[in-house]
């Protein structure tokens, strides 16, 4: 039996196009959702082209249980999750009970999807040092991890600088937590503790200078799609090291995700939803994520009629 998915389709816009897909078959430590809604991340579409076709593709939804896990772990049938993994751009996910995360009564679940990928990449990069009192830099600030990681940083008590590519993308980030907008890096006259590069190319390069003695680069995204070339010696720091490492860990981020579930909860965390509609209309948000008309998240609803 098949069920609706949106799946790689090279010939279609963006890659994507609605299709069908065989029904999931969970392993023991799986647990089966009725997905409602989804999320796209400007680089699951760039990147979809590069999946084999027909597959289903996608990580982050939300829905309900209609199968608990065979093992015993996870939610019960019937619970409102939201979701992390492979194939959850469909109408049922087969997804680890370790990356499902139960949404709050007071949570949409369609809010509760737009969180999984860049609400986690950014909790967990802003841990990786402390930030109380420390300067941190966001780069490509208006986006899905952007927009989450100026609000995480805020709260964790972090001087915040959200850089963006244009002073109209910039619009309502100080409403967020930040204490400076800037476009690309001028402007910034300190150095910053810990900076989260979503852009990469030459302005990673420039963020590098920015950089205090001690302090981190954590990369996170490349939208620039252009290389970062570093002079002869610009890697070269007297004093304390400074370092520059990527972020990948997607692992049993269930905990993670019921973190930031709580803080949307309490009011103090913002989906961030810019951009909602049908499933149908996947080739129009996939280019709007594109075209970076998109302030925050897209979300999608799957609906009965396909």
């Amino acid at each position: 039996m098949d069920m609706r998915a949106l799946v790689v389709d090279p010939g279609a816009p963006g890659s994507l196009r609605l299709g069908t897909a065989a029904e999931p078959r969970p392993a023991p430590g799986q647990a089966v959702i009725d997905v409602r809604h989804i999320s796209l991340n400007r680089g699951e579409v760039v990147f979809a082209g590069s999946r084999p076709a027909g597959t289903v593709h996608g990580y982050d939804a939300a829905g309900v249980v209609v199968r608990a896990a065979q093992d015993g772990t996870g939610p019960a049938v019937g619970a409102r999750v939201a979701a992390f993994g492979a194939g959850a751009w469909a109408e049922r996910m087969a997804v680890d009970t370790t990356a499902v995360a139960e949404v709050p009564a007071r949570v949409e679940l369609a809010d509760a999807a737009a969180l999984p990928m860049a609400g986690v990449t950014a909790l967990r990069t802003l841990r990786s040092r402390p930030i109380l009192g420390r300067r941190v830099l966001v780069t490509g600030a208006a986006g899905g991890v952007g927009r989450y990681a100026v609000q995480l940083a805020a709260l964790g008590g972090a001087h915040v600088i959200a850089s963006v590519g244009s002073a109209g993308r910039g619009v309502g980030l100080a409403a967020l937590g930040a204490h400076e907008v800037v476009v690309g890096v001028e402007g910034i006259d300190r150095p910053v503790d810990l900076i989260l590069d979503n852009v990469g190319g030459p302005q990673l390069v420039a963020a590098w200078e920015l950089l205090a003695p001690g302090g981190e680069v954590r990369n996170i995204g490349w939208a620039s799609g252009e290389p970062a070339v570093f002079a002869p010696y610009s890697l070269l720091s007297i004093g304390p090291p400074k370092t520059m490492s990527t972020y990948g860990d997607v692992r049993d981020v269930g905990p993670d995700l019921a973190t930031l579930l709580d803080l949307v909860a309490g009011g103090r965390l913002s989906p961030e939803v810019d951009w909602r509609g049908s499933w149908r209309r996947v080739a129009e948000a996939a280019q709007a994520l594109l075209d970076r008309r998109i302030a925050g998240k897209a979300v999608l609803d799957l609906d009965p009629t396909g």
